[in-house]
């Protein structure tokens, strides 16, 4: 190891702004230094393994996300989930996290992830959050704005009455009125009134 590989610089040293950005680095994101428009340098943030070991301590479900979303929105996800889990850009999270949210992909990658997250479980999520600024549509998203009312991933026939019934059941009982034709709003037409 040479002497320039063992440089280091101790951060209660730093300025506290400098150190926020620093601790806030996924794993593999960068911050550029530059002079004059000229880049002299880059800081490449490492995994915080205490945190994960502290969150793994606390029987804490960790969950990382595969699609970008900025810090205020994993923040409300977090915060929306509760204090039992932790939230995580899957760049800065362990191989040994519980739940992988992954927007709609391609076979191949999935099971790209599950080589990746072996332990996880992966679950795909479609999201439009105007508020936050986030989008990922799919296939189901764009059916049931076309006008479908429900998507049932049924196996066998057998399954899908069981999943049939109990969704029709369900909507009936919230309708209170089987004569009215069910319809599902889609975020935007909520927007629109």
């Amino acid at each position: 190891m040479s002497d320039q590989s063992a440089r280091w610089i101790d951060a209660t040293q730093l300025p506290e702004e400098l150190v926020a950005l620093l601790d806030s680095l996924g794993h593999g994101e960068d911050v550029r230094i530059t002079r004059d428009g000229k880049t002299i340098g880059t800081i490449t943030g490492t995994v915080h393994e205490e945190r994960f070991a502290a969150a793994a301590s606390e029987d804490v479900t960790v969950v990382a996300t595969a699609m970008k979303l900025s810090e205020s929105a994993r923040s409300a996800l977090s915060d929306r989930l509760g204090p039992g889990y932790v939230v995580l850009d899957m760049k800065s999270a362990p191989t040994s996290v519980d739940v992988l949210l992954v927007p709609p992909v391609s076979p191949q990658l999935i099971a790209n992830f599950r080589t990746l997250y072996p332990k996880a479980r992966v679950v795909i999520a479609e999201i439009e959050d105007a508020e936050l600024g986030v989008r990922y549509e799919g296939p189901v998203r764009r059916l049931l704005d076309a006008g479908a009312e429900v998507y049932l991933p049924s196996s066998t026939i057998p399954r899908l009455a069981e999943h049939l019934d109990r969704t029709m059941t369900h909507l009936n009982q919230l309708t209170g009125d089987t004569s009215v034709p069910l319809t599902i709003e889609s975020p935007r037409d909520q927007a629109r009134e």
